[in-house]
């Protein structure tokens, strides 16, 4: 059996960011994703709001990195859940739960980009990923200087 799925679209709300009793973080968000195609009549593409639930680290990362209007990309797989509303009526919903999210847009106009002072390196996200501390939470990323070196221009023997 195989239940995967990968979403790219923008927040539409900061994400909200809870704990179980046991102290679990958990964080909940909605993506608009815009469909691949555009309608015939309206010329306009359709939006899906699609509901996302991300668990632990990646939920405190989520909290931390993204605000409305952000793009992410979200790789997970798809849930249903069915319940029962205050009326009694039964009700289900779908939901992404996330096993991982990923920067979707690049660094935004002016200083800053959008990125946490502490998450910048130098021009838009280049760096490596967050790392993770013993209690679960992410921190800055290594400040051991730049994290790339100079390529040489000699390509050597090489036939093209």
């Amino acid at each position: 059996m195989l239940n995967k799925i990968f979403i790219m679209g923008r927040l539409t709300r900061d994400p909200e960011l809870r704990r179980t009793q046991t102290g679990t973080p958990v964080a909940s968000f909605t993506l608009a994703v815009d469909r691949d195609f555009k309608d015939k009549t309206t010329g306009e593409r359709a939006t899906d709001f699609i509901d996302v639930v991300a668990w632990r680290q990646t939920a405190e990362f989520v909290a931390r990195y993204f605000a409305k209007g952000r793009m992410a990309v979200v790789e997970g797989r798809l849930q249903i859940r069915d319940w029962t509303d205050k009326e009694g009526g039964k009700r289900r919903s779908a939901e992404v739960v996330a096993d991982n999210i990923y920067f979707g847009d690049s660094k935004r106009d002016g200083e800053g980009g959008g990125y946490p002072a502490s998450y910048r390196q130098g021009g838009g996200y280049s760096g490596p990923a967050p790392s993770v501390d013993p209690l679960g939470g992410y921190g800055a990323p290594p400040a051991d200087g730049d994290q790339f070196s100079e390529l040489s221009t000699d390509d050597g023997d090489l036939p093209f």
